[in-house]
């Protein structure tokens, strides 16, 4: 039997509010454990939460940028549910009125292909805390400082057919929050995470497959390897006769694997009621005017103008504009030297390679992009040659010269295109050189071009990589077809 995998994502964005969604609470990553959880976050009797408007905007702004429905009046409701980290007994969110409405986010895959992931909606909600389960000899301890963060639950249609859509949906989405610059994305912080919803149904058939729930998935990479395998459960469990039921499970990425945690709950288990300590949130046109008239160029917009007045490929478009930090540094290089596939070519190609071996993000690159611009302007107007440049690059990311153009100078790697000069160097070769000559005036047309590189590796050796290679190569054909 052929079958089809239907997935559906809910992403959990930690906004990038400095203060907590009711409270005036920090949100800062990495403080001391129950440091940053005040009477609101705790639930403490007499105390009233107060809305942060910041996390409003973020989430108006979120929803403007994937097209969505902006509902006039939102609601805040209770979550009611007992749980260690929740120290009030219920989680403030959104049940029946979220802030954001229908929308829609568009994927690029692999093959260059698009398609359209619908959006059902997002709403606001205040994260719990953490237990911690390491270090307390078989008890667990509660840290609440999460308790009361900010969050973005951005829940998708059931749209998605396959792992690699969504992975490309989940870096989407990534790309778009930290465009906004309305969270950092920090997967390995937990400002970022989701829970995949997966189930499986025979080729053709409308109806859906009872689906499970992977909790808490924190990496592009994980998300994949874990629908991956609860695909190849869920089928071997249909076809050995069993029955798929709805439970929430969690992915352990050491043995790669998903687990059964508990039996799913229903929305009515929850005993959703509108929060009675918070007023309706009502949203007027001017105000989403306002912050539309904020955002900044959006992924899919900059991919466009990189394709369509830049000239690059679908392909270095969607590397470039992926990330915000890399769209800005690309830009910049662009604008130093003035050639965009330059630009492209050396953000990707050298620069890529180099922050990846020594696991740098590229807002910490040793190299900045106006460095890296001038540099592939000396090699657009023959100051160094290619093999030159990538000397230059290594000595700038070594922090041996503040410019291209020093480095070159110090370590005298100024292209030689004087014809003279190259002339002597290939005279001397060639007059050093008789047996290859002999070799090269007796082989066949066809193969003389081949012959021709020991030559041009000799003169190149004899200006220490200095010499034009085109002039070297086109006065050297010319010499050695002379001596025919």
């Amino acid at each position: 039997m052929q079958w089809e995998t239907v997935i559906g994502l809910e992403v959990h964005v930690q906004l990038a509010t400095r203060s907590k969604i009711f409270s005036g609470a920090s949100t800062a990553f990495g403080a001391e454990p129950n440091t940053q959880a005040c009477a609101v976050d705790l639930g403490l009797p007499g105390v009233l939460p107060v809305l942060n408007e910041q996390a409003v905007a973020m989430a108006v702004q979120f929803g403007l940028a994937v097209h969505a429905e902006i509902p006039e009046v939102s609601v805040f409701d209770r979550k009611n549910y007992f749980y260690p980290d929740l120290p009030k007994g219920y989680q403030t969110s959104q049940m029946y009125h979220p802030i954001v409405g229908a929308g829609d986010v568009e994927i690029t895959l692999d093959d260059d292909t698009t398609k359209r992931i619908r959006i059902h909606h997002a709403h606001l909600e205040e994260d719990a805390g953490k237990s911690l389960h390491e270090d307390f000899h078989g008890m667990t301890g509660i840290d609440l400082n999460r308790a009361g963060t900010p969050l973005l639950e951005i829940v998708s249609e059931p749209d998605m057919r396959s792992a690699k859509e969504a992975a490309a949906y989940l870096k989407a989405i990534h790309s778009i929050v930290t465009y906004l610059g309305i969270s950092d994305g920090n997967m390995a912080e937990g400002s970022m995470r989701c829970d995949v919803n997966v189930s499986v149904r025979p080729k053709g058939q409308e109806a859906f497959g009872t689906r499970a729930e992977i909790k808490n998935v924190n990496s592009f990479r994980f998300v994949e390897r874990a629908i991956a395998f609860e695909v190849e459960r869920q089928i071997e469990l249909i076809e050995d006769g069993g029955k798929v039921v709805q439970e929430t499970r969690l992915f352990d990425p050491e043995r790669d694997e998903t687990r059964s945690m508990r039996t799913k709950e229903e929305a009515n288990d929850y005993r959703y009621f509108p929060c009675p300590d918070l007023l309706p949130v009502v949203l007027d046109q001017a105000y989403l005017d306002h912050l539309r008239s904020q955002l900044p160029e959006l992924p899919a917009d900059k991919r466009a103008r990189f394709q369509n007045e830049l000239g690059l490929s679908a392909y270095d478009a969607n590397v470039l504009s992926a990330s915000r930090e890399m769209a800005e540094f690309f830009e910049e290089v662009h604008r130093v030297c003035g050639d965009a596939k330059q630009a492209a070519n050396w953000v990707q190609g050298e620069l890529s390679g180099a922050l990846n071996r020594e696991n740098l993000s590229i807002q910490n690159s040793p190299v900045s992009a106006q460095q890296l611009g001038e540099l592939i302007s000396r090699v657009l107007d023959d100051t160094i040659n290619g093999k030159a440049a990538k000397q230059v690059f290594q000595a700038l990311w070594n922090g041996q010269g503040e410019s291209a153009d020093a480095v070159i100078e110090a370590k005298g790697l100024k292209q030689v295109t004087d014809t003279g000069a190259i002339e002597a160097m290939i005279d001397q070769v060639i007059a050093e050189s008789p047996a290859q000559v002999a070799q090269y005036r007796d082989s066949e047309p066809e193969k003389r071009g081949k012959m021709i590189g020991y030559f041009v590796g000799q003169v190149m050796k004899a200006s220490r990589g200095t010499a034009n290679p085109q002039q070297v190569n086109g006065l050297l054909k010319e010499k050695l077809d002379a001596l025919l």
